[in-house]
């Protein structure tokens, strides 16, 4: 197979390409966040739930609506690519998949954090499981979102140069 230069690529194998690795990505977190979502559920099914005061009700309620929300999020992209099919639309569906992304690793984030501040509610109580709900938004803010964007910031990148490989065009 013969390597094609980033110039050499035409427009329409790029914005492929930019799909397919925008849904590679979402497949990744689709999964996590569908058996998450699962876990969630089941918990309202377990005996120890029915006895659970109203702060944990509502943060299993608040942790299950941000999971919901990532998992439709996460998955809309699919049915974009799908019921857009053909239609010379893949620019648009780069662009709505893009922020369907980001808004559900957001949603994915806060639905974790919920998750880890509900269980160390249960398992330990009182301000540990608060730092521990704190600790979990900072690793998953920084790691997920503030780290890149500091990074992206010190791109040296512009918007008029075409051999940047994750550039959609």
């Amino acid at each position: 197979m013969v390597a094609v230069s980033q110039a050499e690529e035409s427009h329409q194998r790029r914005l492929a390409r930019n799909l397919n690795e925008l849904l590679q990505e979402l497949r990744v977190a689709q999964a996590g966040v569908q058996i998450l979502f699962g876990f969630l559920l089941s918990i309202v099914f377990t005996e120890r739930y029915a006895s659970a005061d109203a702060y944990i009700r509502a943060t299993h309620l608040i942790t299950i609506l941000f999971a919901g929300g990532a998992v439709a999020l996460l998955t809309a992209p699919a049915p974009w690519h799908r019921l857009l099919f053909r239609r010379g639309r893949r620019e648009d569906v780069i662009e709505i998949a893009n922020r369907f992304a980001i808004a559900g690793l957001v949603c994915l984030a806060l639905a974790m954090t919920g998750t880890i501040l509900m269980l160390g509610e249960v398992i330990v109580g009182g301000w540990i499981a608060i730092v521990m709900g704190v600790f979990a938004a900072l690793v998953f803010g920084t790691l997920w979102f503030a780290w890149p964007w500091y990074e992206r910031r010190r791109d040296t990148v512009t918007d008029g140069d075409e051999d940047d490989e994750d550039r959609i065009e």
